[in-house]
């Protein structure tokens, strides 16, 4: 399965059910400073999590970054791609520290309820997922179950709302919140730098099945918007009510735009560059293009798959060199 056309998996128990969250997660009002019980919403119902959480699962596919960044070790992670101990890449290894290596659960094949329940959760996150209401059913059998938020499409959630929504979900909202806001300067600070790329109009694409673009819910595509970009007018028309979408070969002139990132497959890249249809067009021929081939062992591929608290600083540090020669008007700065 491609790691960047997704399907995903839930995580880890305490006490509570599920349902729906908007971006700006609304703290409960029993929750002060990180106090239990705390009620978090999401796409199926309110989850009540009655005290710290203590085995963790998630079924998400990078809720285990921001637990690692808040101190916490989930008994299990969901594979996504990679093929990582733990599902754990490097940017979150290192939070590992000591901590025992978790369990991977496979998302190929759908959830794994019996393997979850057999861990004995305390809680469950899957805000990063697909999860159906029928999948959250059977998981808050289990454990208290956070599912994905409503109001977004599935895999659309924002990284701030899987950060601040974990920290809230083992007693660290604080911290959560500090992360957050660290990483958001880091972003202010990359548009200052770069004014360059105001109001250019960007996307992201992979040549999954065709032409695969990312719509603007889906994190891939806010990291454009945060570095100051546009996406193009009417993409969501395109895509509707989805993460992404193909399109069709008489509609690849969406593609030219005055930045494009693209997801190739592994040795993919000079196959994309001599496509007849993609080569002619001037993004390719400006070399507006910016390429990040599928390698498990390239940190910038792999950061910007799972677009986290941990993996965004090398995001920051690798991408936005390659965009800024991408729009500065010389093909030769784009190597």
């Amino acid at each position: 399965m491609r790691p960047l056309v997704l399907l995903a998996v839930l995580l880890l128990a305490l006490t509570g059910c599920g349902s729906g969250a908007d971006d700006d997660v609304p703290l409960a009002a029993a929750q002060q400073g990180g106090a239990f019980p705390v009620t978090i919403k999401n796409k199926y119902g309110d989850t009540v999590v009655k005290q710290a959480p203590q085995r963790i699962v998630t079924v998400g596919l990078v809720e285990q970054d921001a637990l690692l960044a808040l101190g916490d070790v989930p008994v299990a992670t969901t594979e996504w791609f990679g093929e990582k101990p733990g599902a754990l890449f490097p940017w979150a290894k290192v939070k590992l520290g000591d901590g025992a290596v978790p369990q991977v659960l496979s998302g190929k094949d759908g959830l794994q309820f019996e393997k979850i329940a057999a861990l004995q959760p305390d809680l469950i996150i899957g805000l990063y997922s697909g999860i159906t209401a029928d999948d959250y059913q059977k998981l808050s059998d289990i454990a208290p179950t956070v599912a994905q938020p409503a109001g977004v499409p599935d895999y659309g959630v924002s990284w701030q709302v899987v950060a601040r929504t974990v920290g809230r979900a083992v007693g660290r909202p604080d911290q959560a919140d500090e992360l957050v806001k660290g990483i958001e300067k880091r972003f202010a600070d990359a548009r200052a730098q770069h004014p360059e790329f105001k109001g250019k109009t960007a996307l992201m694409a992979t040549p999954y099945e065709g032409y695969f673009i990312y719509g603007t819910q889906d994190p891939r595509s806010r990291l454009l918007t945060d570095f100051g970009f546009t996406l193009p007018a009417g993409l969501d028309k395109t895509i509707g009510d989805k993460f992404g979408a193909n399109i069709s070969k008489e509609r690849i002139s969406l593609l030219d735009q005055q930045a494009l990132v693209w997801f190739p497959t592994k040795g993919g890249t000079a196959k994309l560059q001599a496509d007849p249809l993609y080569k002619n067009l001037k993004v390719r021929t400006e070399g507006r293009d910016v390429f990040i081939e599928e390698n498990y062992d390239d940190q910038l591929y792999g950061a910007t798959s799972f677009v986290s608290v941990l993996s965004l600083p090398i995001v920051l540090d690798e991408l936005v060199p390659k965009l800024a020669a991408a729009v500065d008007g010389n093909p030769a700065t784009n190597g």
